[in-house]
């Protein structure tokens, strides 16, 4: 949905590696590291309701620290208390309705990840009304139409976005309230601070009405609107209630081990289901603290500070991580070093003997010294990538899913986790591969209890994607994959961005943009398959943008289009060497401006295609 021209991967600067703790390893250091097997118990969780998470959280864990912000940049993170958080939604939540009248009805939220996004969620998630958590990076006019499909009566942001609300607040008629994050404002016509809401909120809790803690949540009534970001068509709006929320947390509770002593790292956008289940309400569930991070270029600082122990990635993240911190241990000279370590302590850990934290502690001190657990998701990502990660001694974990399962359907569990693999079906949910070819490769289809009640007044959409079989629901997700014979999925394309050849041959773009981003000279592509005038078939072809700090460290400054675009199609023509022949590369077109993109950061394929046929 969002169109992220502007977007730039954030180019972390790590200090040069000295890798010297490679050196210090000895026979009594590997004694000490010797370990024995912990005794985890992995078992599903059985939560109804997020509100039923938040009661048991806020209570057991009130002293401990819950959120972690940098609202000056300049401070130190402020440490917020489950305690405090526990105060501000109940007395969000009853302000919100005593004082606003807004029991049952819409809220918009819009805002960058910030205590009071979270705060605001939660109040709606515990009986206010429908949430309709909202990208803030939409133009106005789209921020506006969302307002309007979703038939809101409130509007929660951040102080951000205080001017675009300013823009469109007149043509909003039908909205009551425009209430501001962390704004002490008294209610003055249809404006409102949100302190002011919880204040008020709280007065009325402590003259003893509880009446909004004692709201009784259906787990099936739907509570969360969300749209869809609209990778390849228009957004459509997907209808979610507790239960699958609340689904999400108990199934990864069987598959990853999380206490109190975690943190997270929020890092993606909090409207995205990704983030705000399992970056929110999974964390919340044990007990775990999030430290929120500033934004994209504050990524490393902030990882040093706040130190977390678990971070939710998508795989342009996780790539970029892996080649700046490969390029400075190759400046180091340590590289064939490192190589040698990784294949020993990889032995080691064989049998049970891990040093790796010890080995590779420069690595771990960059990304704060504490981190054991990075989860890619919402893309394909290179298994060399992965690999590396779980080769330095955290654990690489992939999860799968869609909105419309809200979101996990699949995740590796962190006792099995098969690099590459999207991971096996959560324990409530189960996979299929519908009418498979010779490979075993067909389209996805999922049956889980994390399944959307539907697309949002839009019936027809929703009886095109989920499918009665047998009387069970089963949902189309759309994407091409496999399973192998331990039910870990593989996915290997998408269907709707599929270029079917004229001899009926399919070839998915993403299998070979994977080949393609292994190129150093390509810093990101696009593969489709180009329409040409007076020929039925479609061109393979390929827009690039190029990698022009690599090209020139190679092959030179000052190079020309000309030179730049020979340089890149040598290393494609290598890659068409790995591919069965009418899969090959036939052209190359080098992109001059950025790949418009979801807040996810996946490309817009239909929005990119469109600029072509313009």
């Amino acid at each position: 949905m969002r169109i992220l021209k502007d977007f730039k991967v954030p180019d972390f600067k790590f200090p040069k590696l000295k890798m010297e703790g490679i050196s210090e390893i000895d026979e009594t250091s590997i004694e000490e590291h010797a370990q024995k097997k912990k005794d985890i118990k992995y078992e599903a969780k059985n939560y109804k309701t997020i509100k039923e998470i938040f009661n048991k959280a806020t209570t057991d864990f009130k002293d401990e620290i819950f959120m972690l912000e940098k609202f000056d940049h300049k401070a130190p993170f402020t440490e917020i208390s489950y305690a405090k958080f526990r105060s501000d939604v109940i007395g969000l939540g009853t302000g919100l309705i005593k004082l606003l009248n807004q029991k049952d009805k819409r809220v918009v939220i819009i805002g960058e990840n910030t205590y009071h996004w979270y705060v605001s969620y939660m109040a709606m998630l515990c009986g206010v009304g429908i949430a309709v958590p909202v990208d803030k990076e939409l133009p106005a006019n789209e921020i506006e139409n969302v307002v309007k499909r979703s038939k809101a009566s409130t509007v929660i942001y951040s102080a951000k976005k205080k001017e675009v609300i300013k823009k469109i607040k007149d043509n909003l008629p039908e909205v009551e309230y425009f209430v501001e994050m962390n704004s002490d404002d008294v209610i003055n016509g249809r404006d409102v601070g949100a302190n002011y809401i919880i204040e008020q909120g709280n007065r009325i809790v402590e003259s003893g009405d509880n009446s909004f803690m004692n709201i009784e949540i259906d787990p099936e009534e739907f509570k969360v609107l969300i749209f869809t970001s609209g990778t390849t068509s228009q957004a459509k709006g997907v209808m979610i209630n507790n239960r699958n929320l609340a689904q999400n947390v108990n199934v990864v509770s069987a598959y990853v081990y999380l206490n109190e002593h975690d943190r997270f790292f929020s890092v993606l956008p909090l409207h995205h289901t990704y983030e705000s289940s399992i970056g929110f309400l999974l964390p919340m569930s044990v007990g775990a603290s999030i430290a929120i991070c500033e934004g994209l270029k504050h990524i490393v600082p902030n990882l040093q500070e706040a130190k977390p122990t678990c971070m939710l990635a998508v795989p342009l993240l996780v790539e970029n991580l892996y080649k700046k911190i490969n390029a400075n241990i190759v400046k180091s000279k340590k590289d064939k070093l490192v190589k040698s370590m990784i294949h020993l302590t990889n032995a080691l850990k064989g049998v049970n003997v891990d040093i790796k934290r010890k080995v590779f502690k420069e690595i771990y001190d960059n990304l704060g010294g504490n981190i054991r657990i990075i989860v890619s998701a919402a893309a394909p990502i290179d298994a060399k990538v992965g690999k590396w990660v779980q080769d330095i001694g955290i654990e690489f974990l992939q999860g799968y899913g869609l909105t419309e399962t809200a979101p996990i359907a699949a995740l590796t569990p962190e006792f099995d986790a098969r690099v590459g693999s999207a991971g096996k079906a959560v324990t409530c949910a189960e996979l299929k591969i519908h009418n498979p070819n010779e490979n075993g490769e067909g389209e996805v289809f999922i049956k889980s209890d994390t399944l959307m009640i539907g697309y949002y007044e839009n019936e027809e959409a929703t009886n095109e994607v989920v499918h009665v079989i047998d009387g069970e629901r089963w949902f189309n997700s759309g994407d091409v994959g496999y399973l192998d014979e331990d039910g870990y999925l593989y996915i290997t394309g998408r269907s709707k961005n599929v270029i079917v050849t004229q001899n009926g041959k399919n070839i998915y773009p993403e299998e070979i943009e994977l080949l393609l981003g292994q190129v150093e000279e390509i810093k990101e592509c696009m593969v489709y398959g180009k329409e040409e005038e007076g020929s039925k078939e479609l061109l393979i072809s390929v827009k690039v943008i190029p990698d022009y700090e690599k090209i020139e460290e190679k092959y030179g400054k000052d190079l020309s289009e000309e030179e730049i675009h020979k340089i890149i199609w040598e290393e494609i023509k290598k890659v068409n060497k790995k591919l069965t022949s009418y899969k090959a590369i036939k052209n190359l077109e080098i992109k001059k401006d950025e790949f418009e993109k979801t807040t996810t950061m996946k490309i817009k394929r239909f929005a990119e295609l469109q600029k072509d046929k313009k």
